[in-house]
């Protein structure tokens, strides 16, 4: 090589390292997961950020679900929305209405140029978030049912089973008239009341919780919580809370702290729980699928989706987009899916996943893990397909404030189930008029 040859190649070397590297695109993500569901997401995007270099996923926390939906709508007005907003299922309906907001992630993955295949997901999950025209429009994320947590020490202390947990609502009263007497302040308790006490309960005894299929068939859905079915569970949650066997712990997930500092011994919750439980529950555990009355006909049945999906905000660049649908499909790898699930509780939202986690024999090894997945996949009606309804955060709101009037003594089951109905159909005929086409 001459001198000339040799000069030109170290300029030519010094040249490109003194160029900055190929920019990654940022990607960014607006979440609610807290605890160790929020180091799972941030372990999920750190994972997949180091497995490419093109893009980078920045998680961002933005409140409770509802704190990040009105973030989000605000950010969206003023135009810089984030690219990926986790929603809770109860704005589904909302999100599904809101014109122009969000592009269904179908379109994103074909857009992307990526196999995208509804059929791989749990048709549970799948055909929640797919809108009429058959399109799914958001990705299956962190998806829950409701399930029932109890302490293995409280009950053998009481001199129950350890290794049975109630399966009847008759036999919940029961294990917690024993427990109350062995000395325990906190037999019963439950999270997200409305969700595990009328939604769910609806569903898991194959009974309407509204009309039209549950809003899944038309906007002119309306409440049917003041059924004979419904009153009678309130009104025997209402005795147990009179006698002790039930203590009311708060909104939302609140009450989960109770079970988990092993003040309260069972509780009725969201699948999603079991990362916090194995981690920090001090005694031993079970996990176990939702009381049902026996004499109910159907029952049970299946319960309902819970927790959220991922909604791709409109208004990004194409580039953006793909990064978007990279993530989702690393997400959707089955050994991705089966990681998060064996972790976090929520479930596998595809059948492989699904399949990859039984082989691999965690099932056995941790008996209850499938409860949240064997309650889901049982066969469906038009009574059990989950709950999709307009200004639904507004109507959980109204299940809280009436249950707690009935759990404080100052109105009966039946005055508050009447409300509710009256006062969530109100909020679904605003919805309706507010959003015909």
């Amino acid at each position: 090589m001459t001198s000339t040859s040799l000069t030109l190649a170290t300029g030519l070397v010094a040249l490109a390292a003194a160029l900055p590297a190929q920019a990654q695109t940022d990607i960014q993500w607006w979440h609610s997961m807290t605890a160790v569901n929020g180091e799972w997401v941030n372990d999920l995007a750190r994972e997949f950020n180091a497995s490419q270099q093109r893009y980078r996923i920045v998680p961002t926390f933005k409140g409770s679900y509802d704190e990040s939906m009105t973030a989000a709508v605000a950010a969206f007005r003023a135009g810089n929305a984030p690219h990926i907003l986790q929603v809770f299922e109860v704005g589904t309906a909302t999100m599904m209405a809101a014109r122009g907001v969000a592009v269904p992630v179908g379109q994103v993955m074909k857009d992307a140029g990526l196999k995208f295949d509804p059929t791989a997901y749990i048709s549970a999950v799948a055909g929640y978030y797919t809108a009429p025209n058959g399109q799914m429009i958001s990705f299956p994320f962190n998806s829950s049912t409701t399930i029932f947590y109890y302490n293995k020490d409280a009950f053998k202390a009481a001199g129950l089973d350890p290794d049975k947990a109630p399966t009847t609502w008759p036999e919940v009263a029961g294990a917690a008239a024993k427990l109350k007497a062995s000395g325990h302040k906190c037999p019963f308790t439950t999270a997200w009341q409305g969700w595990t006490q009328l939604e769910s309960f609806s569903a898991w005894h194959n009974v309407e919780f509204a009309t039209k299929r549950n809003g899944l068939a038309g906007l002119d859905a309306r409440l049917a919580v003041d059924s004979p079915l419904h009153l009678r569970h309130i009104e025997n949650l209402a005795n147990m809370s009179k006698q002790g066997l039930f203590v009311y712990k708060g909104r939302g997930n609140v009450p989960e702290a109770s079970f988990v500092s092993g003040e309260c011994a069972m509780v009725t919750t969201s699948s999603g729980f079991y990362g916090n439980v194995k981690k920090n529950a001090r005694f031993g555990y079970g996990l176990a699928a939702l009381p049902f009355y026996p004499d109910v006909p159907g029952a049970p049945q299946n319960t309902v989706i819970g927790g959220a999906s991922l909604w791709v905000m409109s208004g990004k660049k194409a580039e953006e987009y793909k990064g978007v649908a990279e993530f989702f499909q690393y997400i959707s790898r089955p050994e991705v899916q089966s990681a998060s699930h064996k972790r976090t509780g929520y479930l596998p939202v595809t059948t492989a996943a699904y399949q990859l986690t039984e082989k691999s024999g965690f099932y056995k090894e941790n008996p209850g893990t499938d409860v949240a997945v064997t309650q889901m996949i049982r066969k469906v009606t038009d009574k059990s397909r989950g709950i999709r309804l307009g200004n639904y955060l507004q109507i959980r709101t109204i299940e809280d404030e009436e249950l707690e009037q009935v759990w404080a003594g100052k109105k009966s089951p039946k005055e508050a189930l009447v409300a509710i109905t009256k006062r969530g159909n109100e909020l679904l005929e605003k919805f309706e008029r507010a959003n015909k086409r």
